[in-house]
């Protein structure tokens, strides 16, 4: 059997692991509520809005651990089993919070919560390495980051549904379900690499190899990859851990705050945060998708994988840094802060997926995922910072977060700039 388009089939098997990815992690944010919300976790478990930093930190804690570790997971075990192991992981502690009688527990499958969705990340851009030609690695990147923004856009109202129903403990059976499930079709179809895959067409298997660098060509599965110190003795390879650094607290921001943003400053409960918090991800995931066409396209037209990248990422920046402006000028009524952050959720995307396929523009094989993973470590680690932060300055006011994460923009751009003087491959 044969099947027309196979890559395509693999990077949609990706995009709904990538939804129920962000399902997952969205649960805890819309039902928590806070301690007068009776039925939310807040109010079940006895838990405060400090007890949320310390559970939100943990998670992040080992997210940023499980991308370092899962990205040599991916590179030593091949993408097919490393996502069996990842999502099986990952849907497993999801169910689990169902079971919780206080803080302990939570932050205990809360944490491996954190180890095992970090795999999705490097996983992905690996998987999209192996699957697609340079020139189309943006748009693939583009829609397995689309699958985030869609299980955030899905994520609000889908589990406040479940939440009003059945409450917060059965929420979590059927979020956690969905992982476990995906693990069958996945196994079905990622039968093995597009070199080896027997349904894949010569045509497809001729499309996609030729269209890859020469290091990826030569790039041998059982080969040995190169170590952490070796991949960052090339200066472009930190493009990607200061870019990132500067660049992942923006996206973090509203996953992890902004339904308690809505919570506190607009007095919400949990209803009308699962009416309003899914607006700005429905730019999120057309930013997503138009950042890897716009990418794709300027490489076609001017054959330099260099501009399609730098070009696209910096318009990206400034659709961002203009809308995390506008947060702190316009941004005074709940209709227009969910529109504000709709833009900033597309300029983010628009640029993210160009910056997250750098690592397999810059190196190949059994290097791509390291190297993804230790960039979204780094970047975790600043999100944990901040959000350290954020409790403290939001007694006060957010206008300072919104003011610092804005700065933090041209920061990484120009990061990726200076680190990256010409984007190609360093092998």
């Amino acid at each position: 059997m044969k099947v027309k388009g196979l890559r395509w089939f693999i990077i949609g098997l990706i995009f709904l692991a990538s939804v129920i990815n962000y399902i997952d992690r969205s649960a805890l944010a819309v039902m928590w509520g806070n301690e007068n919300l009776e039925g939310s976790i807040s109010h079940s478990l006895g838990l405060t809005k400090e007890h949320y930093s310390y559970i939100l930190n943990i998670f992040m804690v080992a997210y940023a651990l499980g991308q370092l570790f899962s990205g040599k997971l991916f590179d030593k075990v091949g993408t097919r089993l490393g996502y069996v192991i990842s999502i099986g992981v990952w849907g497993l502690s999801s169910f689990l919070h169902s079971t919780v009688r206080g803080f302990i527990g939570l932050a205990f499958f809360r944490s491996t919560l954190g180890l095992s969705e970090a795999g999705n990340w490097p996983g992905g851009v690996k998987s999209n390495a192996e699957w697609f030609p340079i020139k189309e690695r943006a748009i693939a990147q583009g829609l397995f980051n689309a699958g985030a923004s869609i299980g955030s856009v899905i994520a609000p109202p889908f589990i406040a549904m479940l939440f009003v129903a059945y409450g917060w403990r059965t929420t979590f059976m059927v979020v956690g379900s969905f992982g476990i499930i995906w693990i069958i079709p996945w196994l079905l179809i990622n039968k093995a690499s597009p070199k080896k895959h027997p349904w894949i067409t010569p045509e497809e298997q001729e499309y996609i190899l030729d269209g890859q660098s020469q290091a990826d060509r030569d790039a041998q599965e059982d080969g040995k990859g190169l170590s952490l110190r070796e991949i960052l003795s090339h200066k472009e390879a930190w493009s990607i851990v200061v870019g990132r650094f500067f660049l992942e607290p923006i996206w973090w921001l509203f996953v992890g705050w902004m339904p308690i943003y809505l919570f506190d400053v607009y007095g919400f409960n949990v209803k009308e945060v699962g009416m309003f918090a899914w607006v700005p991800y429905v730019g999120a995931a057309i930013g997503s998708i138009v950042g890897g066409y716009v990418s794709g396209q300027i490489i076609s037209k001017t054959n330099s994988i260099d501009k399609g990248r730098k070009y696209t990422i910096l318009i990206g920046g400034l659709i961002m840094f203009s809308g995390l402006v506008a947060t702190v000028l316009f941004g005074n009524t709940p209709e227009r802060f969910v529109g504000i952050v709709f833009v900033v959720l597309f300029g983010f995307q628009f640029a993210i997926g160009n910056v997250q396929t750098l690592p397999s523009d810059l190196f190949s094989g059994k290097n791509v995922g390291s190297l993804a993973g230790l960039g979204g470590m780094v970047g975790v680690f600043s999100v944990i910072i901040m959000n350290f932060i954020v409790p403290i300055v939001a007694k006060v006011s957010y206008t300072p977060v919104f003011i610092a994460i804005a700065l933090f923009v041209p920061l990484g751009i120009g990061a990726i700039y200076y680190f990256a003087r010409e984007i190609k491959s360093v092998e």
